[in-house]
């Protein structure tokens, strides 16, 4: 008997299966390459993002810096002005003018130099040992625009070189006016660029970002990379201040750079108080370098996969399974981010040194609780703490000590006030600490502040410059019930401050609030408002 060969299979059949075969391992490697394309775009934008927040934040802290020492500068005009036209400019008055000038530019490092002139542009007096009588400053740009002007508000000048040390100074200036309100001169206080160029160069911003300080009207003050010959310049036809007049004060841009051609993220912010602008920028492709790496890597990963499946179909499953591993890599990493990230957060509100909230934790927690309490109309206190006679204290032990002595002292505020969540406290800056008591009035408040005081005097920390040999602190206090539309966060602030300067006035080492002031150790009892000394 023959044997039968087992059926064929129909070539129909038999294409169609292929067909199918083929078409599932077609829409595979497809689908492969659609997820990793989408996930390398969603990698680069969050990259970009994130970036754009770095630059953002980058722009605040600079803006910030040259609006502080802008302020300082319009403050010191202010006062010159003041003085000349309530003074005049006698010989003696003019003696002790000088020795005030030399004192607040020793004290003042931004400041390269303080002058008067007179209306015709002579020097009447300066910071320097000896006055500069060789020069004439009536051609300088700010001394035309007060003489033409009658506007008294300080003016920020194009940037100069110092005719008396040859370096490059941006002028802040007002106009002084005589008795019938006639032009009389300028006060000018010049703030040196290279104070600036100091503080940016400690700025990392990589190998090719930059940073821009300048004037509204596009007159470039400083850049890095460093470039004198930039100082003065105009950038009015470059794509970063054409952003920064038509988007409004503060924004975000990508632009090419005029000055070098590099593609950069930036973002820029106008001064509150003053006609300046910053610009922090980085590079765009040292943004997305490590991007471009992982990308690489990983496109190199799915196209050897995609053409081992083309090649070996029967495989398919294990492909698939490295597949699985490969997301459970991603999920891992990202989880690994996010928990960075909540270290970095939690690192952002915490003070370095005292291990407490900082500033900006305080900030945010106070309007929070001032909003809640207005909500609630239950009672917010606030108490403000500062360590007596601390700088004499650094001066006698020097600032590693000090360290110690603030870190002490607020460990103990931390443990004292620990048994209540709800509270805060904060290192308000320098020595000066804060604590944030919701649902808390001034009686509970001062109870604290006064444990607080009495710890502190019985830790027995040695302090030689102090009148009773050990560290102190005086205390301020506030609470109030928020009224809308009455009462702000800043009111409550300001009080608790104020109280705390009264503590100070009266003697140290004591608990004080707008109502009362309590001698140490003492029970605080209504009385009459201490008035500011």
């Amino acid at each position: 008997m023959i044997d039968q060969a087992p059926p064929a299979i129909p070539q129909t059949k038999h294409d169609s299966i292929m067909l199918g075969a083929i078409a599932f391992v077609i829409f595979v490697c497809v689908s492969l390459l659609i997820v990793d394309g989408w996930r390398s775009w969603n990698a680069r934008e969050f990259e970009l993002q994130e970036m754009a927040v770095e630059t953002s934040n980058l722009a605040q802290a600079m803006a910030q810096h040259a609006n502080d020492t802008f302020k300082a500068a319009d403050s010191m005009t202010y006062s010159l002005v003041e003085r000349m036209e309530t003074y005049g400019t006698s010989a003696p008055e003019l003696q002790r003018l000088h020795r005030y000038l030399e004192a607040s530019v020793a004290q003042s490092p931004q400041f390269n130099a303080l002058a008067i002139y007179d209306a015709k542009g002579d020097w009447v007096a300066d910071s320097r040992e000896v006055l500069l009588q060789n020069f004439n400053n009536a051609d300088r740009e700010y001394f035309v625009f007060h003489r033409i002007h009658t506007d008294r508000g300080a003016h920020i000048g194009t940037p100069v070189t110092s005719r008396a040390t040859g370096r490059w100074v941006i002028p802040v200036s007002r106009r002084i006016n005589d008795a019938q309100g006639n032009f009389a001169g300028v006060a000018l206080v010049t703030v040196e660029i290279d104070y600036f160029r100091q503080f940016y160069r400690k700025l990392d911003i990589g190998r090719n970002g930059s940073l821009v300080l300048a004037l509204d009207d596009g007159t470039m003050l400083l850049r890095r990379p460093f470039n004198d010959e930039l100082i003065g310049s105009s950038m009015l036809n470059t794509d970063l201040f054409q952003a920064f007049r038509s988007d409004g004060r503060m924004g975000t841009v990508y632009t090419t750079s005029a000055a070098d051609g590099v593609n950069r993220l930036n973002s820029y912010r106008g001064l509150d108080d003053y006609p300046l602008f910053v610009s922090a920028a980085f590079s765009k492709s040292e943004i997305l370098a490590d991007w471009w790496h992982d990308t690489l890597l990983h496109s190199c990963g799915v196209i050897a996969l995609v053409i081992i499946l083309g090649l070996a179909g029967a495989r398919l499953v294990r492909q698939i399974d490295l597949r699985v591993k490969t997301e459970q890599e991603l999920v891992r990493a990202r989880d690994a981010l996010e928990t960075l990230n909540q270290t970095l957060e939690k690192l952002a509100t915490q003070d370095g040194l005292t291990g407490l909230a900082n500033r900006r934790k305080f900030d945010s927690s106070l309007v929070a609780e001032f909003s809640r309490a207005t909500r609630d109309a239950s009672t917010l206190a606030l108490v403000m703490i500062d360590v007596d006679l601390f700088k004499k204290y650094n001066d006698v032990y020097g600032h590693p000590a000090g360290d110690a002595c603030l870190r002490t002292i607020s460990q103990t505020i931390a443990e004292l006030t620990k048994s209540r969540p709800d509270d805060l406290v904060a290192r308000y800056g320098g020595e000066e600490l804060s604590i944030l008591l919701p649902n808390t009035d001034v009686a509970g408040a001062v109870a604290v502040a006064e444990k607080i005081r009495r710890t502190i005097e019985q830790l027995e920390i040695k302090h030689s410059g102090h009148p009773q040999g050990v560290v102190t602190v005086s205390a301020g206090v506030e609470a109030l019930v928020p009224q809308p539309h009455m009462n702000t966060a800043a009111q409550l602030l300001e009080a608790a401050d104020k109280a705390l300067y009264a503590a100070k006035s009266a003697g140290r080492n004591r608990v004080c609030t707008n109502l009362a002031i309590a001698a140490p150790g003492a029970v605080v009892t209504p009385a009459a408002i201490i008035p500011a000394i």
